[in-house]
């Protein structure tokens, strides 16, 4: 099997080496079969070669696409610029690829600036989700009930369907949960990685980064545990099924 490319975005090291054991996890992937690359630590190398990967996936992040420069660390914006720097190519060659949290903004934005805090964000939590009519039809969401409990916390979201995009999964709070553009390019707003125990540790990581009000961290712990979520990680695995190949 060609190794799966990971991008990480987030630039705590905490944060981003539990995201990564969630992506092996969730996606029944060995360390050796995965190129990891953190972007805050790294740039992608120049000679990138896409065709020498099953597919690429993408993390999630603090950092917001739709935010002015000036709001942006030097840090987040050199990330960002390094990602939306492979979705020309991605997009024109229909390159296997899921976008999870950052990812559906990154996509958003190289495919029409369709990203902002205009109507939609989620307050950290759990998002009751829905498949579309198209989704149920999608075999990356093979297994997953029509209706299921995904955790979300984000501050922007797809404001609008971009063109060449199909809608696969949707909530009343946000309605762009899940999209494809093409035949390979998936990005989900929720967590589809995400179980109780990592998002508890996300809660720890960034109650001081806006999401929500510092004192209520240990609500939103509890609410993890008492959460029933296990749908979501189902996209994972099918994704790494249906594009791990030689």
């Amino acid at each position: 099997m060609k190794p799966f490319l990971i991008l990480q975005l987030r630039p705590e090291k905490e944060a981003a080496d539990d995201e990564f054991q969630a992506f092996l996890d969730k996606g029944g992937l060995k360390p050796e079969e995965v190129y990891r690359i953190r972007l805050d630590c790294e740039d992608i190398p120049q000679d990138l070669d896409l065709s020498s990967y099953s597919g690429v996936i993408v993390g999630g992040g603090p950092g917001c696409v739709s935010d002015p420069p000036e709001k942006k660390t030097p840090v987040e914006a050199r990330i960002e610029a390094e990602v939306l720097g492979l979705m020309p190519q991605i997009c024109a060659q229909d390159v296997p690829f899921l976008g999870c949290c950052y990812g559906i903004g990154v996509l958003g934005e190289f495919l029409g600036n369709v990203v902002s805090k205009e109507n939609y964000s989620e307050e950290v939590g759990t998002s009751d989700c829905a498949l579309t009519e198209a989704g149920q039809a999608d075999a990356l969401l093979d297994g997953v009930p029509e209706r299921f409990m995904a955790f979300v916390g984000h501050k922007e979201a797809m404001q609008r369907l971009p063109e060449g995009c199909t809608h696969l999964v949707s909530s009343k709070a946000c309605p762009y949960q899940m999209v494809r553009y093409g035949q390979n390019v998936y990005a989900t707003q929720f967590h589809p990685e995400a179980d109780a125990a990592g998002f508890e540790v996300r809660i720890g990581i960034y109650k001081h980064r806006g999401y929500f009000a510092p004192e209520d961290a240990e609500k939103l712990v509890q609410m993890c545990r008492e959460a029933d979520v296990f749908a979501p990680e189902l996209i994972l695995r099918n994704f790494v099924s249906r594009y791990g190949h030689d």
